[in-house]
């Protein structure tokens, strides 16, 4: 397929944001330190681009996109009264964790489902992806955290995903997952603080592992930068339904600003 246009008019922008930014001319600023991200949020497919092949059913499951990241991700936000970036396009469009050219940046299949729209791209094809929906989207945290850095704020960038409870046949036994790699100070605070709640199993590095060739967002935007940060994951099936989603969100309201005071913030 040749395009020089991705996206048109009628495609929604790749960014969606709720609450406050340090970017908006007469705004006032976040009060919060914490800076929301969601690389996975929403499952939109350019109109250009049709279902890629894929299967109505399989626009529902996790390899579209982080199930109930985005309704527990705004109720978190919204309590805190912080700024939430999110990315509206599926990640079987482009994974906006995934550094450009990486092996899983565009895939061909994802877990058993394969994706016929996302063969034989040329390199204009995967240009587009790209230009128009990966570096808008990477381009609004790095100006908000630029913003926030130049006002002198506070500041902890927070990556929110969700895993699927089985992969590749495997039950997860884990609630959430803390990931980290470098200056892990305020992941592992928060990982502690989470393992003392009744009833939760917390992985550390699990379901998956924080590197510089797995990841993209906190490696580029707050390792990068020296910021402290979490990447964390929680299981699908627990924020499914708006009332999971509202639990979460409660419970890392409170957990989060008592992490980041722990730490002698």
């Amino acid at each position: 397929m040749n395009m020089t246009r991705l996206l048109g008019d009628e495609d929604p922008s790749p960014v969606v944001e709720f609450g406050p930014s340090a970017t908006v001319q007469g705004e006032r600023g976040p009060d919060s330190p914490f800076l929301f991200v969601s690389d996975h949020a929403g499952r939109a497919v350019p109109r250009r681009l049709g279902t890629l092949g894929v299967a109505d059913d399989d626009w529902d499951r996790h390899i579209a996109w982080d199930i109930g990241i985005a309704g527990m991700g705004r109720a978190l936000a919204e309590r805190l009264g912080s700024l939430l970036i999110e990315q509206a396009y599926s990640r079987l469009v482009i994974d906006c964790n995934r550094a450009p050219g990486h092996p899983t940046s565009i895939v061909r299949e994802s877990d058993g489902t394969q994706v016929p729209g996302n063969l034989d791209l040329t390199a204009e094809d995967e240009g587009a992806r790209v230009a128009e929906i990966f570096h808008p989207y990477h381009n609004r945290i790095a100006t908000e955290l630029s913003a926030r850095h130049g006002a002198g704020m506070p500041l902890i960038l927070v990556a929110l995903h969700s895993f699927t409870p089985e992969m590749n046949g495997v039950s997860r036994p884990w609630h959430a997952g803390v990931l980290h790699n470098r200056n892990p100070a305020f992941g592992l605070r928060v990982r502690d603080v989470l393992a003392r709640e009744d009833g939760l199993v917390i992985g550390s590095n699990e379901p998956y592992a924080l590197t510089d060739v797995s990841d993209y967002t906190i490696p580029t935007h707050a390792e990068g930068r020296g910021l402290a940060y979490l990447e964390l994951e929680v299981r699908q099936d627990l924020i499914a339904t708006q009332q999971g989603q509202d639990e979460w969100a409660a419970r890392l309201a409170r957990i989060l600003p008592q992490a980041w005071e722990g730490m002698g913030a």
